[in-house]
């Protein structure tokens, strides 16, 4: 028998329906599971987590016991170098060559922002050669046109609301 410690474990958590909700930490997952608001659907058959009561599986999926609303979102995903190289698929917008950059179309220094119409995946040697200059100014067309990626997000619950404070 294998124990661990619960650190950054995580566990799936499915809503009463078996439609999956997300992830949570092990801890918040016994916790659950202890309170009686959800049950192990699929567990470790060698590792468990102990308690002070006993021994339990260790979880992998959980399931809740009440159906929970969880409304989906649509909307942009948020800017992030990593995400620019992803929407590209690590390919150079300038050669078609192995990007591990990101260039700005119109240059920072320009006016030029973090965002994903002015960014794109570029390689070291494609980023050098156009430098602080437009690609039309550095004689480099585009192979393609960014796009801002669509991202849907499942959030369980509604936000809560700041409690009004009272003068006193």
């Amino acid at each position: 028998m294998t124990t661990m410690t619960a650190g950054a474990v995580v566990v799936s958590v499915l809503n009463a329906t078996y439609q999956p909700l997300g992830a949570t930490k092990l801890k918040r997952a016994m916790a659950l599971v202890l309170s009686g608001q959800a049950v192990i659907e699929e567990a470790d058959p060698v590792r468990k987590v102990r308690h002070a009561g006993g021994e339990f599986p260790w979880p992998l999926v959980i399931r809740l016991l009440r159906y929970v609303k969880a409304p989906v979102q649509y909307g942009d995903a948020i800017w992030s170098k990593s995400g620019v190289l992803k929407r590209d698929g690590h390919i150079c917008i300038y050669c078609d060559g192995r990007a591990d950059t990101i260039d700005h179309i119109l240059p920072q220094s320009r006016g030029g922002k973090n965002e994903w119409l002015n960014t794109a995946a570029a390689c070291q040697p494609c980023n050098s050669r156009k430098a602080n200059r437009t690609p039309e100014e550095a004689g480099m067309p585009l192979l393609f046109t960014p796009s801002i990626p669509q991202r849907i997000y499942i959030s369980a619950g509604k936000p809560k609301k700041p409690k009004k404070r009272k003068n006193k």
